[in-house]
Protein backbone atom coordinates (compact mmCIF):
# COMPACT_ATOMS: atom_id res chain seq x y z
CA UNK A 1 0.00 0.00 0.00
CA UNK A 2 1.61 3.58 -0.90
CA UNK A 3 0.11 6.92 0.28
CA UNK A 4 -1.46 9.09 -2.10
CA UNK A 5 -1.95 12.61 -2.58
CA UNK A 6 -4.05 14.35 -5.10
CA UNK A 7 -2.22 16.86 -6.98
CA UNK A 8 -4.37 17.90 -10.18
CA UNK A 9 -1.70 19.70 -12.64
CA UNK A 10 -2.56 23.74 -12.79
CA UNK A 11 -2.63 22.59 -16.72
CA UNK A 12 -5.72 20.66 -16.43
CA UNK A 13 -7.56 23.04 -14.65
CA UNK A 14 -6.14 25.84 -17.30
CA UNK A 15 -7.88 23.94 -20.03
CA UNK A 16 -10.96 23.15 -17.92
CA UNK A 17 -11.14 26.94 -17.79
CA UNK A 18 -11.25 27.24 -21.41
CA UNK A 19 -13.42 24.47 -22.59
CA UNK A 20 -15.81 26.08 -20.04
CA UNK A 21 -15.28 29.40 -21.84
CA UNK A 22 -15.98 28.04 -25.08
CA UNK A 23 -18.57 26.58 -24.68
CA UNK A 24 -21.24 25.38 -27.40
CA UNK A 25 -24.73 25.89 -25.68
CA UNK A 26 -27.93 24.03 -27.80
CA UNK A 27 -30.76 25.15 -28.92
CA UNK A 28 -34.14 24.59 -26.70
CA UNK A 29 -37.55 25.42 -27.03
CA UNK A 30 -39.89 27.65 -25.00
CA UNK A 31 -41.08 26.36 -21.54
CA UNK A 32 -39.70 22.97 -21.57
CA UNK A 33 -38.48 23.47 -18.09
CA UNK A 34 -36.87 20.15 -16.87
CA UNK A 35 -38.90 17.66 -18.89
CA UNK A 36 -36.47 17.78 -21.40
CA UNK A 37 -33.27 17.22 -19.35
CA UNK A 38 -31.31 19.89 -17.93
CA UNK A 39 -32.60 23.52 -18.67
CA UNK A 40 -30.06 26.09 -20.79
CA UNK A 41 -30.63 29.02 -18.52
CA UNK A 42 -30.08 27.03 -15.48
CA UNK A 43 -26.89 25.13 -16.80
CA UNK A 44 -25.30 28.28 -18.21
CA UNK A 45 -25.50 29.87 -14.72
CA UNK A 46 -23.47 26.68 -13.09
CA UNK A 47 -21.11 26.57 -15.48
CA UNK A 48 -20.70 30.78 -15.04
CA UNK A 49 -20.22 29.69 -11.06
CA UNK A 50 -17.90 26.74 -12.16
CA UNK A 51 -15.72 28.77 -14.05
CA UNK A 52 -15.22 32.20 -12.16
CA UNK A 53 -16.08 30.86 -8.38
CA UNK A 54 -15.43 27.75 -7.89
CA UNK A 55 -11.93 26.97 -6.11
CA UNK A 56 -10.74 23.73 -6.89
CA UNK A 57 -7.61 23.80 -4.96
CA UNK A 58 -9.29 24.51 -1.55
CA UNK A 59 -11.38 21.24 -2.25
CA UNK A 60 -8.44 19.51 -3.22
CA UNK A 61 -6.71 20.14 0.01
CA UNK A 62 -9.70 19.03 1.84
CA UNK A 63 -9.77 15.92 0.73
CA UNK A 64 -5.73 15.37 0.91
CA UNK A 65 -6.82 16.10 5.00
CA UNK A 66 -7.59 12.94 4.75
CA UNK A 67 -5.30 9.96 4.72
CA UNK A 68 -5.03 8.27 1.31
CA UNK A 69 -3.52 5.41 -0.20
CA UNK A 70 -3.60 3.33 -3.19
CA UNK A 71 -3.13 -0.96 -3.60
CA UNK A 72 -3.50 -3.25 -6.51
CA UNK A 73 -5.91 -5.68 -6.36
CA UNK A 74 -7.00 -8.42 -9.05
CA UNK A 75 -5.09 -5.95 -11.24
CA UNK A 76 -6.66 -3.09 -10.75
CA UNK A 77 -5.84 -0.15 -8.65
CA UNK A 78 -7.82 0.59 -5.42
CA UNK A 79 -7.66 4.12 -3.88
CA UNK A 80 -9.24 4.63 -0.84
CA UNK A 81 -9.17 6.95 2.06
CA UNK A 82 -8.74 5.44 5.56
CA UNK A 83 -9.66 7.36 8.31
CA UNK A 84 -9.25 5.85 12.23
CA UNK A 85 -11.23 6.22 15.16
CA UNK A 86 -9.74 7.85 18.07
CA UNK A 87 -11.40 5.14 19.84
CA UNK A 88 -8.86 2.02 19.32
CA UNK A 89 -11.78 -0.80 19.76
CA UNK A 90 -13.57 1.00 16.86
CA UNK A 91 -15.67 -1.12 14.21
CA UNK A 92 -14.11 -0.71 10.83
CA UNK A 93 -17.23 0.20 8.52
CA UNK A 94 -16.32 0.46 4.51
CA UNK A 95 -18.31 3.11 3.03
CA UNK A 96 -19.05 2.13 -0.64
CA UNK A 97 -19.99 4.68 -3.14
CA UNK A 98 -21.93 4.39 -6.49
CA UNK A 99 -22.91 6.42 -9.83
CA UNK A 100 -22.91 9.23 -10.22
CA UNK A 101 -20.59 9.36 -7.05
CA UNK A 102 -17.80 9.46 -5.71
CA UNK A 103 -15.84 9.40 -2.45
CA UNK A 104 -16.92 12.93 -2.45
CA UNK A 105 -20.43 12.04 -1.54
CA UNK A 106 -18.92 10.91 2.05
CA UNK A 107 -17.31 14.11 3.26
CA UNK A 108 -20.05 15.22 5.77
CA UNK A 109 -20.30 11.67 7.11
CA UNK A 110 -17.10 11.41 8.06
CA UNK A 111 -16.61 13.28 10.93
CA UNK A 112 -19.50 12.21 12.87
CA UNK A 113 -18.83 8.68 11.90
CA UNK A 114 -15.33 8.57 12.61
CA UNK A 115 -15.68 8.92 16.22
CA UNK A 116 -17.39 5.36 16.55
CA UNK A 117 -15.46 3.74 13.46
CA UNK A 118 -12.09 3.35 11.82
CA UNK A 119 -13.50 4.23 8.03
CA UNK A 120 -12.24 3.04 4.69
CA UNK A 121 -13.66 4.54 1.46
CA UNK A 122 -12.75 3.66 -1.37
CA UNK A 123 -12.99 4.45 -4.99
CA UNK A 124 -14.79 1.76 -7.13
CA UNK A 125 -12.80 0.08 -9.69
CA UNK A 126 -13.54 2.26 -12.71
CA UNK A 127 -14.35 5.43 -10.70
CA UNK A 128 -12.35 8.42 -9.96
CA UNK A 129 -8.84 8.33 -8.51
CA UNK A 130 -8.98 4.42 -8.47
CA UNK A 131 -9.18 5.22 -12.61
CA UNK A 132 -9.92 3.06 -15.33
CA UNK A 133 -9.41 -0.93 -15.36
CA UNK A 134 -7.20 -2.30 -18.35
CA UNK A 135 -9.69 -5.14 -18.24
CA UNK A 136 -13.57 -5.93 -18.25
CA UNK A 137 -15.18 -8.00 -16.02
CA UNK A 138 -15.44 -5.74 -13.21
CA UNK A 139 -18.78 -6.04 -11.93
CA UNK A 140 -20.56 -6.65 -8.81
CA UNK A 141 -18.75 -9.57 -7.17
CA UNK A 142 -15.68 -8.65 -8.67
CA UNK A 143 -15.85 -5.75 -6.93
CA UNK A 144 -17.31 -6.74 -3.48
CA UNK A 145 -14.74 -9.68 -3.70
CA UNK A 146 -11.76 -6.86 -4.09
CA UNK A 147 -13.20 -5.15 -1.12
CA UNK A 148 -12.80 -8.25 1.25
CA UNK A 149 -9.57 -8.24 0.58
CA UNK A 150 -8.75 -4.43 1.12
CA UNK A 151 -10.49 -5.24 4.73
CA UNK A 152 -8.26 -8.32 5.05
CA UNK A 153 -4.89 -6.65 3.94
CA UNK A 154 -6.05 -3.73 6.23
CA UNK A 155 -5.95 -6.50 9.17
CA UNK A 156 -9.78 -6.21 9.71
CA UNK A 157 -11.16 -9.56 10.38
CA UNK A 158 -14.72 -8.31 11.68
CA UNK A 159 -16.13 -4.96 10.35
CA UNK A 160 -19.05 -3.23 8.42
CA UNK A 161 -20.37 -2.41 5.38
CA UNK A 162 -22.26 0.77 4.37
CA UNK A 163 -23.39 2.07 1.21
CA UNK A 164 -25.81 3.68 -1.36
CA UNK A 165 -26.75 3.30 -5.32
CA UNK A 166 -24.37 1.05 -6.33
CA UNK A 167 -22.60 0.73 -3.17
CA UNK A 168 -25.56 -0.50 -1.73
CA UNK A 169 -25.16 -3.53 -4.53
CA UNK A 170 -21.68 -3.83 -3.71
CA UNK A 171 -21.91 -3.79 0.26
CA UNK A 172 -25.23 -6.45 0.39
CA UNK A 173 -22.81 -8.84 -2.01
CA UNK A 174 -19.57 -8.38 0.27
CA UNK A 175 -22.01 -9.30 3.19
CA UNK A 176 -22.06 -12.58 0.88
CA UNK A 177 -18.72 -13.48 -0.22
CA UNK A 178 -17.10 -12.40 3.40
CA UNK A 179 -20.33 -13.27 5.51
CA UNK A 180 -17.56 -14.61 7.94
CA UNK A 181 -16.05 -11.09 8.96
CA UNK A 182 -18.51 -8.66 7.48
CA UNK A 183 -21.03 -8.08 10.75
CA UNK A 184 -24.03 -6.46 9.16
CA UNK A 185 -24.87 -4.18 6.04
CA UNK A 186 -26.11 -0.95 6.25
CA UNK A 187 -28.03 0.45 3.39
CA UNK A 188 -29.71 3.44 1.89
CA UNK A 189 -31.12 1.81 -1.30
CA UNK A 190 -32.33 -1.59 -2.24
CA UNK A 191 -34.08 -2.64 -4.98
CA UNK A 192 -37.13 -5.24 -4.23
CA UNK A 193 -38.39 -5.95 -8.25
CA UNK A 194 -42.29 -7.91 -7.71
CA UNK A 195 -41.04 -10.60 -9.97
CA UNK A 196 -44.78 -10.98 -10.52
CA UNK A 197 -45.68 -11.95 -6.69
CA UNK A 198 -47.86 -8.49 -5.85
CA UNK A 199 -49.93 -10.97 -2.87
CA UNK A 200 -49.97 -9.07 0.12
CA UNK A 201 -48.86 -5.74 -0.73
CA UNK A 202 -50.07 -2.57 1.09
CA UNK A 203 -51.35 0.43 -0.82
CA UNK A 204 -47.92 2.01 0.30
CA UNK A 205 -45.83 -0.36 -1.20
CA UNK A 206 -48.30 -0.25 -4.57
CA UNK A 207 -47.04 3.32 -4.89
CA UNK A 208 -43.57 2.52 -4.30
CA UNK A 209 -44.04 0.26 -7.70
CA UNK A 210 -45.73 2.71 -9.24
CA UNK A 211 -42.44 4.69 -8.24
CA UNK A 212 -40.88 1.86 -10.02
CA UNK A 213 -42.58 2.30 -13.33
CA UNK A 214 -42.03 5.63 -13.51
CA UNK A 215 -38.55 5.47 -13.19
CA UNK A 216 -38.20 2.24 -15.67
CA UNK A 217 -40.51 4.46 -18.19
CA UNK A 218 -39.22 8.02 -17.91
CA UNK A 219 -36.09 8.41 -15.91
CA UNK A 220 -33.50 5.22 -16.55
CA UNK A 221 -32.44 6.50 -20.28
CA UNK A 222 -29.22 6.95 -19.10
CA UNK A 223 -28.94 3.20 -17.58
CA UNK A 224 -29.96 2.06 -20.95
CA UNK A 225 -27.37 3.81 -22.64
CA UNK A 226 -24.48 3.41 -20.40
CA UNK A 227 -25.67 -0.39 -20.00
CA UNK A 228 -25.38 -0.87 -23.86
CA UNK A 229 -22.50 1.64 -25.12
CA UNK A 230 -20.48 3.14 -22.40
CA UNK A 231 -16.99 3.90 -24.65
CA UNK A 232 -19.86 5.99 -26.98
CA UNK A 233 -20.88 7.81 -24.42
CA UNK A 234 -17.62 8.54 -23.09
CA UNK A 235 -16.33 10.40 -26.17
CA UNK A 236 -18.65 13.65 -25.17
CA UNK A 237 -18.55 13.33 -21.23
CA UNK A 238 -14.75 12.87 -21.82
CA UNK A 239 -14.31 16.18 -24.44
CA UNK A 240 -16.95 18.01 -22.94
CA UNK A 241 -17.48 19.47 -19.48
CA UNK A 242 -20.42 21.06 -19.52
CA UNK A 243 -21.85 17.77 -21.23
CA UNK A 244 -20.18 15.82 -18.33
CA UNK A 245 -21.52 18.43 -15.61
CA UNK A 246 -25.38 18.04 -17.30
CA UNK A 247 -24.85 14.14 -16.97
CA UNK A 248 -24.46 14.05 -13.80
CA UNK A 249 -26.30 17.34 -12.59
CA UNK A 250 -29.73 15.66 -13.87
CA UNK A 251 -29.86 13.20 -11.82
CA UNK A 252 -29.37 15.34 -8.55
CA UNK A 253 -32.24 16.83 -9.53
CA UNK A 254 -34.69 14.04 -10.26
CA UNK A 255 -33.17 11.62 -7.33
CA UNK A 256 -33.07 14.62 -4.66
CA UNK A 257 -35.40 16.10 -2.08
CA UNK A 258 -34.96 19.30 -4.51
CA UNK A 259 -37.91 21.70 -5.33
CA UNK A 260 -36.43 23.75 -7.87
CA UNK A 261 -33.03 22.62 -8.64
CA UNK A 262 -30.59 20.50 -7.50
CA UNK A 263 -28.88 23.10 -4.73
CA UNK A 264 -31.81 22.66 -2.79
CA UNK A 265 -30.86 19.42 -1.74
CA UNK A 266 -27.17 19.71 -2.07
CA UNK A 267 -24.46 22.12 -2.22
CA UNK A 268 -24.19 23.66 -5.26
CA UNK A 269 -19.91 23.34 -4.53
CA UNK A 270 -19.86 20.02 -3.50
CA UNK A 271 -21.82 18.71 -6.23
CA UNK A 272 -19.19 20.26 -8.51
CA UNK A 273 -16.16 18.72 -6.39
CA UNK A 274 -17.84 15.46 -7.29
CA UNK A 275 -18.16 16.11 -11.39
CA UNK A 276 -14.60 17.37 -11.07
CA UNK A 277 -13.85 14.07 -9.70
CA UNK A 278 -15.04 12.58 -12.76
CA UNK A 279 -13.45 15.27 -15.18
CA UNK A 280 -10.18 15.21 -13.78
CA UNK A 281 -9.87 11.59 -13.48
CA UNK A 282 -11.42 10.70 -17.26
CA UNK A 283 -14.05 8.30 -15.63
CA UNK A 284 -16.84 8.78 -17.86
CA UNK A 285 -17.13 5.97 -19.94
CA UNK A 286 -15.25 3.45 -17.53
CA UNK A 287 -17.43 4.46 -14.49
CA UNK A 288 -20.51 4.01 -16.95
CA UNK A 289 -19.24 0.53 -18.21
CA UNK A 290 -20.31 -1.26 -14.03
CA UNK A 291 -23.98 -1.16 -16.41
CA UNK A 292 -22.93 -3.01 -19.00
CA UNK A 293 -21.08 -5.66 -16.54
CA UNK A 294 -23.87 -6.14 -14.17
CA UNK A 295 -25.93 -6.56 -17.15
CA UNK A 296 -23.80 -9.15 -18.24
CA UNK A 297 -23.85 -10.69 -15.02
CA UNK A 298 -27.48 -11.80 -15.12
CA UNK A 299 -30.40 -10.69 -12.20
CA UNK A 300 -30.18 -13.50 -9.93
CA UNK A 301 -30.07 -12.26 -6.42
CA UNK A 302 -28.49 -14.41 -4.23
CA UNK A 303 -30.18 -14.88 -0.65
CA UNK A 304 -28.26 -12.65 2.68
CA UNK A 305 -27.95 -13.92 6.02
CA UNK A 306 -25.93 -11.24 7.26
CA UNK A 307 -28.12 -8.35 9.47
CA UNK A 308 -29.28 -6.03 7.61
CA UNK A 309 -30.46 -2.44 7.94
CA UNK A 310 -32.23 -0.37 5.60
CA UNK A 311 -32.29 3.51 5.81
CA UNK A 312 -35.40 4.70 3.76
CA UNK A 313 -35.20 7.95 2.43
CA UNK A 314 -38.78 9.56 1.10
CA UNK A 315 -37.18 11.09 -2.35
CA UNK A 316 -35.05 7.76 -3.42
CA UNK A 317 -35.82 6.99 -6.93
CA UNK A 318 -36.90 3.42 -6.60
CA UNK A 319 -38.34 3.58 -3.01
CA UNK A 320 -37.65 -0.35 -1.22
CA UNK A 321 -41.06 -2.51 -0.02
CA UNK A 322 -40.04 -4.32 2.89
CA UNK A 323 -42.33 -7.81 2.49
CA UNK A 324 -39.94 -7.97 -1.11
CA UNK A 325 -36.73 -7.11 0.81
CA UNK A 326 -37.42 -9.79 3.12
CA UNK A 327 -37.58 -12.40 0.83
CA UNK A 328 -33.86 -12.56 0.12
CA UNK A 329 -32.35 -10.32 2.79
CA UNK A 330 -32.25 -10.38 6.83
CA UNK A 331 -33.61 -7.29 7.50
CA UNK A 332 -32.96 -6.51 11.32
CA UNK A 333 -33.37 -2.52 10.82
CA UNK A 334 -35.91 -0.64 8.79
CA UNK A 335 -36.02 3.14 9.12
CA UNK A 336 -38.14 5.47 7.62
CA UNK A 337 -37.23 9.31 7.32
CA UNK A 338 -39.50 12.35 6.46
CA UNK A 339 -37.07 14.32 4.21
CA UNK A 340 -33.82 13.09 2.06
CA UNK A 341 -33.47 11.30 -0.89
CA UNK A 342 -31.05 9.22 -2.89
CA UNK A 343 -28.03 11.06 -2.19
CA UNK A 344 -28.80 10.42 1.56
CA UNK A 345 -24.90 10.81 2.76
CA UNK A 346 -25.06 14.44 0.64
CA UNK A 347 -28.22 15.75 1.51
CA UNK A 348 -28.96 14.39 4.86
CA UNK A 349 -25.58 13.43 6.81
CA UNK A 350 -26.84 13.45 10.18
CA UNK A 351 -29.54 11.33 9.71
CA UNK A 352 -27.83 9.06 8.03
CA UNK A 353 -24.92 8.80 10.59
CA UNK A 354 -27.08 8.51 13.62
CA UNK A 355 -28.81 5.47 11.80
CA UNK A 356 -25.51 3.77 10.82
CA UNK A 357 -24.34 3.88 14.70
CA UNK A 358 -27.90 3.18 15.35
CA UNK A 359 -27.83 -0.41 13.69
CA UNK A 360 -24.03 -1.44 14.30
CA UNK A 361 -24.32 -0.78 18.28
CA UNK A 362 -27.02 -2.89 17.90
CA UNK A 363 -25.31 -5.69 16.19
Amino acid sequence: MEPYRIEIPQSQLDDLATRLANTRWPAEPEGTGWNDGVPVAYLQDLVRYWRTRYDWRAWEARLNAFPQFTTTIDGANIHFMHIRSTREDALPLILTHGWPGSVVEFFDVIEPLSRDFHLVIPSMPNYGFSGPTADTGWNVRRIATAWAELMARLGYDRYGAQGGDWGSVVSRDLGVVDAEHVVGVHLNMLITMPDGHTDGLTADDAKRLEALKHYSDDLSGYQRVQGTRPQTLGYGLTDSPVGQLAWIVEKFKEWTDSKDVPEDAVDRDLLLTNVMVYWLTGTAASSARLYKEAAKSGGRIEASTTPTALAVFPHEVVPPIRSIAERTNTIVRWTEFDRGGHFAAMEQPALLAEDVLAFFQGL
